[in-house]
């Protein structure tokens, strides 16, 4: 029996379309306790108001872990984006609020974001008083808990052909700062030469939330060693400047 149709690679998996379903095929070398909490973290977030993709199978297919969840019709926010450059700023809002309406739940039972950040930052490689500066803002930022995505960005939103925005892919969802949420955002429009696109994003995103800019800059270090613990070398140097603008004492 065929897993389907292949829709995407990455550098650790395989994603395949199998009628109403989406497989996630994990390669060998990928830890299978990071695969079984993806698959719990799914589940449990499932339960907030926002359109989710079911969680439907956690598998073995052909010996490798397999993640099996609803296939959900549509294009994403990131191609509409590309063809329809005029509603950038509507396409922005939209996404926006639909960032908001994540942050604003609770789900007691995912990972601290403060946690996986400092063991993020313990991988980088960075020299240990960059990484003792990261650590100590790291530390003195509040402690919030709401779920924040980890990957929002538009190539995980899908809209429906009844014009329903559905988030995907919650393999970095976890609970902590919104401020650190936008941030990731932020970096990601950044990290893709949109930087047009990033200030406007965060310009809307703290207009909406009544967040002062320079509380959401603050943690623009912070994701960058994060996505830096990656080794994606093409990103090294963007993410270096970022990091070195860590204020030091």
């Amino acid at each position: 029996m065929s897993i389907g149709e292949l829709i995407a690679k990455r550098a650790d998996k395989e994603i395949y379309r199998n009628g109403d379903r989406a497989i996630k095929l994990f390669y060998d070398n990928y830890s299978k306790a990071n695969i079984l909490n993806e698959a719990l973290n799914q589940a449990r977030v499932e339960e907030i108001d926002v359109n989710i993709p079911k969680l439907l199978e956690v598998s073995k297919i052909d010996g490798k872990w397999a993640i099996t969840v609803e296939y959900i019709e549509g294009v994403t926010l990131e191609q509409l984006m590309k063809e329809n450059p005029d509603k950038t700023d509507e396409y922005l809002r939209r996404m926006v609020d639909l960032q908001v309406q994540i942050l604003s739940h609770n789900v007691p039972m995912l990972n601290k974001l403060k946690d996986k950040m400092h063991n993020k930052i313990k991988q980088t490689g960075l020299d240990a008083t960059t990484r003792y500066e990261l650590h100590t803002r790291l530390d003195g930022v509040p402690k919030h808990n709401k779920v924040c995505h980890g990957d929002f960005n538009p190539s995980n939103i899908i809209i429906t052909p009844d014009d329903k925005a559905y988030v995907i892919d919650w393999a970095h969802v976890t609970q902590g700062n919104a401020s650190a949420d936008a941030a990731r955002t932020y970096l990601l429009f950044s990290i893709a030469g949109e930087t047009e696109t990033a200030e406007k994003y965060l310009e809307l995103f703290c207009k909406k939330t009544d967040t002062a800019k320079q509380y959401v800059q603050m943690w623009i270090p912070i994701v960058a060693a994060s996505q830096l613990s990656k080794g994606i070398e093409s990103e090294r140097e963007f993410l270096m400047r970022w990091i070195d603008v860590v204020q030091y004492e």
